[in-house]
């Protein structure tokens, strides 16, 4: 896979003793481009961000590192100059039998990362992987590819997690995470966040509250401020041990470019061609961190996210992005209030070519389950007690036309073997979906399971009062809690049980975590969803 590059390189000495140092690099300021790319001297270990594997198919996966001594420097320790990356893939944990090796080079115009999309393996097992640098070699990751396609699958355990802002908690439900080996992990979005650095912040009814750590910089804009941001993040070794365990999908949704950015808008009023250079940035830099596929290079302010993974005869895995086609929020984007836009026929979440991309998936599916791994809840709860009704609108709630289309296609299926998971809210919750929550149908049409954040939002509490309150306005939804964490869920043919594992505290390390609720649906009956 290795690229060549036929003309001689020549970088000045001084740029070279800054980025690797060393006696072995003094002595190399003009040799064959290959010799050099291939030995390099490292001044630190260039591997601080760790490995992670993604986007998994039946013979295959991608594998990531980035290269960056210096992660939060400007340059992040690197010369402006392709480096060449070994990589090796075992079938055991030792790397005593290799099954496939090669090289590849880590680009200046990519920061550094290298996205091995590696094929030819066996299906539905484990493998191994490292990478090597010059005379550095990073630490192991393990990876596992799909089952064939239409394979019998009598039982699937997985992850979900993401809403990990950096500075209201530390990465403990990771390493947790990791130790439960995953099949895989879903991550729906807020890997970063995007705004400057603050000791303290507005914790609401707890008062102000002091961050536990602090982002370096400030806003971000430019590519440089957003791989800064992914460098600190995932220096992070609870982070790192989440990532090296198991295989990631990944999409956004707001943070990783701007809070609340909706297609052509961000919030703040710039105009869509000033926005469009923020947007452009941000998508590089998430291309660069993620181990994604090579179809997922952003092009301009387009960035191909949505896409389907199956697991054998047991479930298809249908990831959304709900960010990147949708129109405006509604109403200026405000809570509590009506308005001529609420209704809109032309609103969009997913766009139409994605919609009908999920809408012909889920029509010509024939695994036991189906997954809508998206980002903003679905179900359409009133956030208010009493008379007045109070929406997200920047969930699928203040976009009732795309919603309806949407549940009207689960529903038209007759299967009753959907499953929507969901992220955004830094809260637990489960429920049932119907068109029009205020007026529920005889029976839910699919069933709905939000994962609470890693670290966004602190400690949190097992149940908050509004959220007491919320529950009693809202049949549909039948449980929740506010505390960190994670999902795990296991699926087998006839039943999806969905496990809450909690943290009492991210603002110590190393808190021990604890299966706060299991809720399970048995498969064709959304109504049966109940306490397992």
């Amino acid at each position: 896979m290795a690229d060549r590059i036929g003309n001689r390189l020549e970088l000045s000495r001084r740029h070279l003793l800054r980025s690797f140092g060393g006696a072995a690099v003094a002595a190399m300021s003009l040799v064959p481009a290959d010799s050099l790319l291939a030995s390099p001297v490292f001044r630190q270990y260039p591997f601080q961000m760790g490995v992670a594997s993604g986007e998994p198919s039946a013979d295959g996966f991608v594998i990531w590192t980035r290269l960056a001594p210096d992660p939060l420097e400007i340059d992040y320790g690197m010369p402006a100059a392709a480096v060449s990356v070994d990589w090796e893939v075992a079938s055991d944990e030792r790397f005593r039998d290799i099954v496939q090796s090669g090289s590849a080079l880590a680009r200046p115009e990519l920061g550094h990362s290298v996205h091995v999309e590696v094929a030819g393996l066996q299906p539905g097992r484990p493998y191994w992987y490292r990478f090597t640098a010059g005379r550095e070699r990073s630490l192991s990751g393990r990876a596992r590819t799909l089952p064939m396609a239409g394979a019998p699958l009598e039982r699937l355990r997985f992850g979900v997690a993401g809403c990990q802002h950096y500075e209201q908690g530390y990465y403990t439900a990771y390493r947790h995470l990791a130790s439960e080996e995953p099949e895989f992990v879903f991550c729906y979005g807020d890997y970063i966040y995007e705004g400057r650095s603050n000791r303290v912040w507005n914790g609401g009814e707890m008062g102000p509250i002091e961050n536990v750590r602090q982002y370096a910089g400030d806003e971000l804009y430019s590519l440089g401020d957003y791989r800064r941001r992914y460098g600190q993040t995932r220096m992070d070794t609870d982070l790192q041990a989440a990532h090296a365990a198991a295989p990631w999908f990944v999409t956004w949704d707001d943070h990783e470019i701007d809070n609340n950015w909706a297609g052509d808008h961000d919030q703040d009023g710039t105009p869509p061609a000033i926005f469009a250079l923020r947007k452009q940035a941000a998508m590089q830099a998430y291309y660069e961190n993620m181990p994604l596929r090579a179809s997922s290079l952003p092009v301009g302010t387009s960035m191909p996210l949505y896409r389907q993974a199956r697991y054998g005869d047991l479930l298809d895995l249908n990831l959304l992005d709900t960010r990147q086609y949708r129109s405006d929020q509604p109403c200026e984007d405000r809570w509590g209030v009506e308005c001529d836009t609420l209704g809109r026929r032309d609103a969009e979440v997913l766009g139409r070519a994605q919609e009908d991309w999920l809408f012909d998936r889920l029509r010509r599916s024939d695994t036991r389950w189906q997954i809508i791994a998206q980002q903003v809840m679905m179900m359409d709860l009133d956030r208010t007690s009493g008379d007045v009704r109070t929406e997200n609108l920047d969930s699928w709630a203040g976009y009732r036309e795309p919603r309806r289309r949407l549940l009207e296609a689960v529903r038209d299926q007759g299967r009753g073997n959907t499953v929507v998971l969901t992220g955004d809210e830094h809260q637990n919750y489960a429920g049932e979906l119907h068109i029009d929550g205020n007026h529920p149908g005889p029976r839910p049409i699919a069933t709905e399971f939000v994962t609470t954040s890693i670290s966004s939002g602190g400690n949190g509490v097992d149940e908050r009062a509004d959220t007491v309150a919320i529950q009693q306005e809202n049949a549909q939804l039948k449980w929740h809690n506010a505390q960190r964490g994670y999902v795990m869920c296991e699926v087998t043919p006839e039943v999806w049980t969905t496990e809450y594992k909690t943290l009492d505290s991210v603002t110590q390390r190393e808190a021990p975590v604890r299966t706060r609720k299991r809720m399970a649906v048995e498969h064709g009956r959304p109504e049966s969803l109940a306490e397992a």
